[in-house]
């Protein structure tokens, strides 16, 4: 194991290695229009889907981030994309029992999902390093098998025929390790450039005259006013008719029955130094994505050139030192390649998700305000296409209740936006986890 003081790169930066090809930087434009049919608070997957929806139905639309677009969780994600959801992925660790047609549902939604983002790189030309190599989610213990086993049997059941198991004595011809008991492997899955969708995002949206965009305007009051609302910003008043905030993980006190709702968590990535293309060959046979069963789950990939290992999780669910992030997520890539061991990190960074009390995705509204959030992870394929659909509603192409009103945000018991109890939950996971991996 590398001394701590030679783990990084002489090059190492504390940033996200997407951001060698796009880097978030502060706009050029004269002082934007104060009044607007359409306000977006937040200016990530999501608020940007809202701002180009609304804007191709004929309405003008403002977008105020905080800071500088594209410095969120849009480009801080690892590049992985599902064709279906993991229903029920809750934060407490509890199975979630949901009635079939919200199963239905949100299925259908995951699915929906994956085909609008790969028509919209399509139609927009962005290239994005998209590719659909499946993803392999390793089973971290003997019954963790046994339960993929039983989700493979479920999946045979409803019809799905794009996913297989592999057993132990097969997995190298997926991942090069011993470490998983054998897993699942998913062929509608898919990665990608997070920071360069993002960049086609963006400049989908400066090329539309009806959306205006502004920067470090963090969004301090938002009040009726009249039959509209008024946006109070550092950088003065903004009106609009109607709002949308799309703020996820980084969602405040702005609108306080959404920040009760949601929980931000921190997830955690690491990139390494340049490896030999023989060892990225065996690492990653088929250029898949990787998952895993654990409750403190990682997952990993190559990067797009195929030289480096990109390498996340949720090493401490809240924000941490990129210091202690880098050793302990370098510590969890070794457990699984021991012949990394000598690799270096060349980058670290986090950001954060969302998860809601019911482990699903939302867009609704509250008292007025529309808004998407709780990604649970699954932002990159699930955020694009809820601004959608709550962009159509804005502009009145979609009449009255949506399958999203369905299934409200719900409240989450003793909490007021503070994750108090996040570092309990991190403890607990991790000694399930051992017991699982160690003791059973």
């Amino acid at each position: 194991m590398n001394r701590s003081d030679d783990l990084f790169t002489t090059d190492f930066r504390a940033e996200p290695y997407w951001w060698n090809e796009f880097r978030p930087a502060p706009l050029q434009g004269s002082d934007p229009g104060r009044s607007h049919d359409v306000a977006v608070v937040g200016g990530g997957y999501a608020g940007l889907a809202v701002a180009l929806e609304v804007a191709r139905h004929g309405l003008s639309v403002v977008v105020l981030e905080a800071g500088l677009f594209g410095d969120g969780a849009s480009t801080r994600s690892g590049g992985a994309l599902s064709a279906g959801l993991s229903i029920g992925k809750s934060l407490t660790g509890k199975a979630l029992d949901y009635p079939p047609e919200v199963v239905d549902m949100v299925v259908g939604w995951a699915r929906d999902s994956f085909a609008h983002l790969e028509r919209f790189i399509e139609r927009e030309h962005i290239d994005c390093h998209f590719e659909r190599r499946g993803r392999f989610l390793g089973a971290c213990a003997p019954h963790h098998y046994q339960w993929l086993q039983a989700r493979f049997d479920k999946l045979q059941r409803s019809g799905a025929k794009d996913c297989w198991l592999i057993g132990r004595e097969q997995q190298r011809e997926e991942i090069g390790s011993d470490y998983y008991h054998g897993g699942l492997v998913f062929n509608a899955a898919a990665k990608l450039h997070p920071a360069l969708l993002y960049q086609g995002y963006l400049r989908a949206c400066q090329r539309h005259p009806a959306i205006t965009l502004v920067d470090q305007s963090r969004v301090q009051r938002l009040a009726r006013d009249g039959s509209g609302w008024a946006l109070d910003t550092g950088r003065g008043r903004f009106s609009a008719r109607q709002v949308a905030v799309c703020t996820n993980g980084y969602t405040d006190n702005l609108v306080p029955r959404l920040h009760h709702r949601l929980v931000p968590v921190a997830s955690h990535i690491i990139v390494t130094d340049e490896i030999p293309p023989a060892l990225a060959r065996r690492i990653s046979p088929n250029g898949r994505t990787f998952s895993e069963t654990r409750r403190i789950m990682h997952y990993f990939r190559l990067t797009p050139d195929g030289r480096r290992v990109l390498f996340g999780g949720r090493s401490r669910f809240t924000t941490t030192p990129f210091e202690l992030n880098a050793r302990l997520l370098h510590a969890g890539l070794v457990r699984r390649f021991p012949e990394l061991a000598e690799v270096r990190v060349a980058r670290a960074w986090q950001g954060n998700v969302a998860f809601s009390g019911d482990a699903l995705p939302h867009a609704g509204e509250f008292d007025g305000v529309h808004y998407v959030a709780a990604c649970c992870g699954g932002g990159i394929t699930v955020m694009p296409y809820l601004g959608t659909q709550v962009g159509l509603k804005i502009a009145g192409a979609i009449k009255g209740p949506t399958d999203f009103d369905r299934v409200t945000l719900p409240r989450i018991p003793f909490y007021r936006g503070k994750p108090w109890f996040l570092p309990m939950v991190g403890t607990a996971f991790r000694l399930a986890d051992y017991v699982d991996e160690n003791l059973r």
